[in-house]
């Protein structure tokens, strides 16, 4: 038996004593996901769709989760025969109404709607993203555990899945988040649908999107002014952002080298502040496992700018053989030279501006 926020619920014994315990039982079930969880049952509070659907319920936990703690009509969905018992028996312990259905997800969402559909599948989304969205009538939330393809670690398996061009830079974790979501784009702007992220984020071993579906031709080409490319220069940290389908070449004006496209990605905000601030005020009367979390994670979410890119300091100070002064610092110089600065959720020493390169490097050098 395990709980989460305050729902208990059963799930299959797992051999703890190796390098990924999950892997190991019949029916999958990752301790380490609860903040995805948590962030989710926020949000939906906020939210309040008129019914959801977990598309890959395995254990059944994130819609018994959902029933329970959101008060929302759910479903849960598995292919798996091996899971439909153990979610119908979760679903009996617990005593709530959720409907448990048997089918291929690709099949049931092609054939019914949702208000709001949730994806978590064991890896890769990407061929279920174009069922997501015509299942989804307002809200679409998509996870990926596929980090190295999304980040690219694994290049040729990042192009194949999301028909994008991945790099591994320093700031890789927001590459693959804005790739997933790029993607998520040309899934759904066929359909003359848009869409307007809500609170994506991305932790060491996912990316988590949750966006609102908006509807119409002009939603769509309004969805597709915020796709783009980041211009990477490949010897330096040199780089910078070109909205459109097809990247343009060009040179580096630091070192003269030929820039690198990354993308198509998401080029703008991947959170609506409004919603952030609801969250924030209903995460002190919910009971959470991750709350604490939560409570740094969405205020830095939330004031994060919607570049593209962040700098790792660290990185530029070793580039330019100094100690890394306090982070503090380095964004008080920025803000004082007038750019605008932010830290990110991304890494804990990154730093978002809007600051040239060269000014970026006098706020790292500069003497204390």
């Amino acid at each position: 038996m395990a709980t989460e926020g305050t729902t208990s619920f059963l799930v299959p014994v797992q051999a703890e004593d190796t390098q990924f315990p999950p892997g190991t039982a019949a029916i999958f079930f990752n301790r380490r996901m609860e903040l995805n969880r948590d962030a989710t049952i926020l949000l939906l509070s906020v939210l309040q769709p008129s019914d959801y659907i977990d598309v890959m319920g395995a254990t059944g936990v994130r819609g018994l989760r959902v029933a329970h703690e959101c008060h929302i009509p759910v479903t849960i969905n598995d292919r798996d025969e091996t899971a439909i018992p153990v979610i119908e028996r979760n679903v009996k312990e617990a005593d709530l109404n959720i409907e448990v259905t048997h089918r291929d997800a690709n099949a049931l969402l092609s054939e019914r709607s949702f208000d709001a559909v949730d994806v978590d599948p064991f890896g890769t989304p990407a061929p279920f993203l174009d069922a997501c969205v015509r299942g989804s009538r307002r809200f679409l939330f998509v996870t990926a555990t596929d980090t190295a393809p999304l980040c690219g670690a694994h290049k040729k398996a990042g192009i194949r899945r999301y028909f994008a061009l991945p790099k591994n830079t320093e700031y890789h974790s927001e590459v693959g988040l804005r790739i997933l979501l790029g993607a998520l784009v040309r899934e759904t702007v066929k359909y003359d649908r848009g869409i307007e992220p809500l609170f994506c984020f991305a932790r060491e071993h996912f990316a988590r999107l949750q966006v609102r579906i908006t509807r119409g031709p002009k939603a769509a080409d309004e969805t597709l002014t915020h796709i783009g490319f980041v211009m990477q220069c490949p010897k330096c940290p040199y780089r910078h952002e070109e909205p459109g389908m097809v990247p343009e070449t060009g040179t580096c004006p630091e070192c003269g080298t030929r820039l690198d496209p990354i993308g198509p990605l998401w080029l703008d905000s991947l959170v609506q502040k409004e919603t952030l601030d609801l969250m924030l005020s209903h995460l002190e009367t919910i009971d959470l496992g991750t709350k604490k979390e939560l409570q740094k994670l969405i205020p830095i979410c939330r004031d994060e700018l919607p570049t593209a890119s962040f700098y790792d300091y660290h990185h530029i100070a070793q580039r330019l053989t100094v100690s890394p002064p306090p982070i503090d610092a380095v964004l008080q110089r920025l803000s004082s030279a007038g750019y605008s600065v932010s830290r990110t959720h991304f890494s804990g020493t990154g730093i978002k501006t809007d600051a040239p390169l060269q000014e970026i490097y006098r706020s790292i050098s500069a003497q204390r």
